[in-house]
């Protein structure tokens, strides 16, 4: 073969190569196009948040991809910066503590007169479970009136724990000037009340929660306290976002007795602006393949039908609201979304 001959070889296979990277670069925009690109807000990398949120996205991505739907979880400081993410469409869906959402909507308090009436429940994934524990000492009742006149950790300052714990004591005509308050995380609230420099504290997990299973197991003097269906009422009062929680007993070591407390729990949120359609298949795809999603994280084991709805306190959206109906689940008429309502009184 000659120089000559070699040369354009080399050039025509140069060309071909040149146009099959072309190709493939606008076969590769095109399916992009097609996509629909999802993010789910969760919060840091060392809690349930992140790894429930990544979980979910992959099992969403992988039975969606005939729909052309791609999901895919990122880190946040957690409940009220995701919020600010679903705001900017930064983030299409997200896991909120539920209290933070229903002041989210409501406009109250982190969102005094900055109500977001645009955010919508998808689904519970799992609850946030108030562990309140006192020494024995001090405990009369056995419920959530104990705590006046202890020296008392609400949790660590500025943190969802202070929040939560704040408004479940003026539910029971209790603050800050009933009790001696400290802020304390929770290996250190079990050590202090160990050492006798505390006698009680706000535990807010997971069960089993691994403060709470130390706190038994190495025979501090304490239990958990219950809270009564009239406290839980009027906690709902002022913030409707918990529910009755059983812990059964021998959850936790020496726990003899069943303990009635509330949770409130962790939804999955995303907005009125995402369509109809969508919603109703990521909702689908989770409840219809339960098997893969309750292996994510143990806390997932929570994710089912009869739980989706416990708790809630903001409207679905349309889409979910679609799915639970064809399901036959009962949805209270505050969880209706308003989108529904206004379908329905239209001629």
């Amino acid at each position: 073969m000659t120089v000559k001959k070699v040369t354009k070889t080399k050039l025509l296979l140069a060309t071909l190569a040149a146009m099959a990277v072309i190709i493939m670069a606008v076969a590769g925009k095109l399916e992009n196009a097609n996509k629909r690109f999802l993010s789910v807000a969760t919060a840091s990398t060392g809690g349930t948040y992140y790894p429930m949120g990544v979980g979910l996205a992959n099992i969403w991505s992988n039975h969606l991809k005939n729909e052309h739907i791609q999901v895919t979880g990122q880190s946040s400081a957690g409940s009220i910066e995701n919020i600010d993410l679903l705001q900017k469409d930064e983030a299409q869906l997200a896991i909120l503590q539920s209290l933070i959402a229903f002041e989210a909507y409501q406009g109250v308090r982190h969102f005094e007169n900055r109500p977001y009436h645009d955010l919508r429940s998808i689904s519970v994934l799992w609850p946030n479970v108030e562990h309140f524990v006192l020494l024995e000492d001090k405990i009369k009742e056995g419920t959530l009136n104990d705590i006046a006149g202890t020296h008392f950790s609400v949790g660590p300052q500025a943190s969802g724990t202070e929040q939560s714990t704040l408004i479940i004591l003026q539910g029971v005509n209790l603050s800050k000037k009933d009790i001696r308050p400290e802020y304390l995380g929770y290996g250190d609230t079990v050590s202090a009340m160990r050492d006798g420099r505390l006698e009680g504290g706000a535990l807010p997990a997971g069960v089993p929660a691994s403060a709470v299973t130390d706190m038994y197991a190495s025979g501090v003097p304490s239990r958990i306290l219950n809270v009564t269906d009239d406290q839980l009422a009027k906690i709902n009062t002022i913030a409707d976002s918990w529910f009755r929680f059983v812990i059964k007993p021998e959850t936790y070591p020496r726990q003899i007795q069943p303990v009635h407390t509330i949770a409130q729990p962790n939804i999955l949120m995303t907005t009125r602006k995402i369509d109809e359609k969508t919603i109703y298949e990521l909702t689908k795809v989770m409840f219809e393949n339960l098997k893969e999603v309750q292996q994510i994280h143990s806390a997932a084991k929570y994710i089912t039908p009869e739980n989706a709805l416990k708790g809630v306190s903001v409207p679905l959206h349309i889409g979910a609201y679609r799915f639970y109906r064809e399901r036959g689940l009962d949805i209270p008429d505050n969880l209706v979304p308003p989108e529904a309502k206004l379908t329905a009184t239209q001629p």
